[in-house]
């Protein structure tokens, strides 16, 4: 059976040692629209929701993520741009929990040849979420995914 689809993943099993969100919360340029006539790109829009889409960096905390996983973007489909939680830690990371989390697997060619000249393709994740979070915050009584950046698609 081939997955072909996003699935729902639940944020703890993607990041079993927490995640931490990096720099700040970017609009997607959509590479596949024409330039405007200052040279920028609009804003791509999410193909399921019709929703503008925003990116984040976030670094995996699991010491057992591999060197090209250990920092991954997640997308999010919002009205307006999502607010990320406050940063408790006094550290440039700030941490994080994703809440309507899917992923989609597909295929890395970027790897370079091997020796006998073959790609070194691999298997790669898109990660997309509903609302950004603090940790915990989805838990809690009256903490929907709503409640949090407000960056839920429905």
């Amino acid at each position: 059976m081939a997955l072909q689809k996003r699935f729902k993943v639940a944020h703890g099993d993607v990041f079993p040692m927490g995640a931490y969100m990096k720099g700040s919360v970017e609009a997607v340029a959509d590479f596949t629209a024409p330039q405007r006539q200052d040279g920028s790109r609009p804003q791509q829009l999410d193909k399921d929701t019709g929703l503008p889409l925003w990116q984040v960096t976030v670094l995996d905390a699991d010491d057992e993520a591999g060197k090209r996983d250990t920092a991954v973007t997640v997308k999010l489909a919002a009205r307006v741009q999502p607010t990320p939680p406050e940063n408790p830690t006094g550290t440039p990371w700030r941490p994080v929990e994703f809440v309507g989390l899917t992923a989609l697997a597909w295929v890395d060619y970027g790897g370079g040849k091997d020796r006998e000249g073959r790609d070194r393709a691999r298997v790669a994740w898109s990660f997309k979420a509903e609302d950004i979070m603090a940790p915990g915050e989805a838990k809690k009584p009256g903490g929907s995914a709503s409640g949090g950046s407000g960056s839920r698609a429905a």
